[in-house]
């Protein structure tokens, strides 16, 4: 249904730039980190560069100059600070994103307290339920964003299970998916496409099926919620979790995960919805996260493409970054080999579009930093 208060000019501007982000074969880099990206990478030594306002900036200009980007990533998400910052030429950075080809968007959501929803219990991430901040000013901060040039933006809510307690109750659901959909009909009163991020953490000692039942439970929540708020779908983008094991539960294969993850989103995904963007989740410390996100999305493509309404596609920030992160290192020596690593990365990852990555050839073309190094990320809202 079209949002009756939105002008049918705006319509065909949103419907147009989700069909843009949802190009053949392309996918988003997320940059939103708060932090510096190497503190989100899980690797030993890169969280030893120094987390610098500078340092953020070089890195991301380095990202987004990256030769050939635009042929994989349509679209890159930044933090509140890249959208204001230069590069060290003085070029805007959403200048240099759409100069590159690509369309600069915008984290809107301002995180969560960790103190969580009154009255619900602690989940795996060792807090309560949460839901995030930042409806209050919202409206003012999507005008400002698109001002400045951002034309799609993102808002991730966190979701934990734990089958023993009964989490996700439905009261966090339900705080999760009407604070989404709200969002999203306030994005699009101000033009931005929205990216609507339910995201269920694999933190847990849960099963791969407890994750299928807690997807599909939330989606069927968060496209009433969207019906509800008269948020027009052909101009938003859904961000949702592949359906994994937890991280200390029994690890279920890529074909597994493909076919449930798949299964979950034909149950509850409007064919409206032009594009569905994986987002990679935490992997287990034994685990290539890069490779394990690639080979899950080329298996859903491999073996669903055909049956799929939408666009299938990836927005990665640690799957797509950690190899390029821990070989630049914050040295600009460094800047070509790292800039390759990226590259690499994200052809890999619209060859998965293409449910065409995973074989030997396809593999060996891309190096990784594999486990060397991994520690645990840093947790809780950015």
């Amino acid at each position: 249904m079209d949002n009756l208060q939105i002008s049918a000019e705006i319509l065909a501007e949103l419907k147009a730039t989700a069909d843009k982000l949802c190009a053949p074969g392309k996918g988003f880099l997320a940059s939103d980190e708060s932090a510096g990206p190497w503190l989100r990478a899980g690797n030993a030594e890169a969280a030893k560069i120094p987390d610098t306002a500078e340092n953020r900036a070089e890195y991301r200009s380095m990202c987004y100059t990256t030769p050939g980007l635009s042929e994989n990533i349509s679209g890159v998400i930044l933090h509140w600070e890249t959208l204001f910052q230069n590069d060290a030429a003085g070029t805007p950075m959403v200048d240099v994103i759409t100069k590159a080809g690509m369309i600069p968007g915008i984290k809107l959501d301002k995180g969560y307290d960790k103190t969580g929803i009154p009255g619900t219990q602690v989940g795996p991430l060792g807090h309560p339920e949460t839901w995030c901040k930042g409806i209050d000013d919202l409206k003012s901060r999507c005008a400002e964003a698109y001002k400045k040039g951002a034309r799609f933006a993102k808002w991730r809510n966190v979701l934990q299970i734990d089958t023993a307690k009964g989490l996700p109750s439905d009261l966090a659901i339900a705080e999760a998916v009407t604070n989404l959909a709200r969002y999203a009909a306030i994005c699009q009163s101000e033009r931005l496409c929205p990216i609507v991020e339910p995201e269920i953490v694999p933190n847990g000692s849960h099963d791969i099926y407890a994750c299928a039942a807690a997807t599909e439970r939330v989606l069927a929540a968060q496209f009433k919620a969207l019906a509800d708020a008269n948020v027009y779908l052909e101009g938003a983008v859904l961000k949702p979790n592949m359906v994994k094991n937890g991280l200390a539960g029994p690890l279920a294969d890529t074909v597994t995960v493909a076919t449930l993850t798949i299964t979950a989103l034909k149950r509850t995904v409007p064919p409206a919805m032009p594009g569905i963007f994986f987002l990679s989740g935490e992997a287990r410390l034994d685990e290539d996260n890069e490779e394990t996100a690639t080979l899950n999305l080329s298996k859903m493509n491999e073996l669903f493409k055909q049956s799929c309404p939408w666009h299938v596609s990836f927005s990665f920030g640690k799957a797509l970054q950690k190899t390029c992160i821990t070989t630049w290192m914050g040295k600009e020596e460094n800047k070509v080999a790292a800039q390759t690593a990226l590259k690499n990365r994200a052809a890999a990852n619209t060859e998965a579009v293409l449910g065409k990555y995973g074989t030997q050839e396809s593999m060996g073309r891309v190096a990784t930093v594999g486990t060397s190094g991994n520690i645990e990320q840093a947790a809780g809202p950015y």
